[in-house]
């Protein structure tokens, strides 16, 4: 505790003689600093899906400047403190967590986070809606994730897995009768639909569909750069190559990645 205090006042030390002596740290604004926060989330989380260790701990400390910038601002309009921030999420988390720090019984996951959408609900100062926390700009795949699991934690969803598979399958066939019909209007409303069933089915199945995909693209990344790299080498161009030519390189990239798991 005491390298941690020792680790955060000298932190708190350089921000404050930053704000005060560099030209740019001393025109930030919380406006300014958004797009860049969002830029630093994003970094971390490449560093945590590549399992970048080095990398991670740079941008935790990234994301925590930032994190400390907005509450310094705030301090300085005399508006709230970093402690307050500290101090309001602390309280946040003993309130949120009655079964940890009162005599409420949640026995697993999915009960906590029941128990957690309906005490938001009923903060003086929280969400009057259910989906009201999700914020609009995030990332379709993401933001479709959290509504569902809004909605689970006041009851509102599948009670099997078996279920939602059939609403996959429902929402394939409803979207090929569109295809069929060359409608691009509903193809579109009916791909949504598809799509937010399959996020529902990772959702009960435990899995999260964002980093399924994400796990899914680097592989595809991986097998073309070698099918790429392995076609300059024989001195071709990826234009000029068949398809047929093309999957040969692509299983030989497969037949790697198996060799190297076993």
């Amino acid at each position: 505790m005491n390298k941690f205090i020792s680790s955060y006042n000298r932190f708190a030390e350089v921000l404050d003689r930053l704000r005060v002596e560099c030209p740019w740290d001393r025109k930030q604004t919380w406006e300014s600093l958004r797009t860049m926060t969002i830029e630093e989330t994003y970094e971390l989380a490449d560093a945590i899906a590549k399992s970048d260790v080095p990398n991670v701990k740079k941008e935790l400390g990234d994301v925590f400047l930032h994190i400390a910038f907005y509450a310094k601002i705030a301090s300085e309009q005399q508006l709230f403190s970093f402690a307050d921030v500290l101090d309001a999420l602390t309280d946040k988390l003993i309130y949120r967590h009655p079964h940890i720090f009162s005599d409420t019984k949640a026995d697993d996951a999915e009960t906590v986070i029941q128990n957690w959408e309906k005490l938001k609900l009923k903060e003086k100062d929280g969400n009057k809606s259910v989906l009201a926390g999700v914020p609009d700009a995030l990332p379709a795949l993401i933001k479709a994730y959290r509504i569902q699991g809004k909605a689970q934690g006041v009851g509102f969803d599948w009670e099997t897995a078996d279920q939602v598979w059939d609403k996959v399958r429902e929402e394939m066939d409803e979207l090929k009768v569109e295809v069929e019909a060359d409608d691009k209007d509903k193809m579109e409303a009916e791909m949504g639909d598809l799509l937010f069933a399959v996020v529902n089915l990772a959702r009960k199945l435990h899995i999260n569909p964002e980093n399924a995909l994400e796990r899914t693209n680097r592989k595809f990344i991986s097998r073309f750069s070698y099918l790429e790299e392995n076609t300059i080498k024989k001195g071709k161009d990826l234009k000029e190559m068949s398809l047929a030519e093309m999957d040969v390189l692509w299983d030989e990239a497969k037949r790697l990645e198996r060799l190297k798991k076993s």
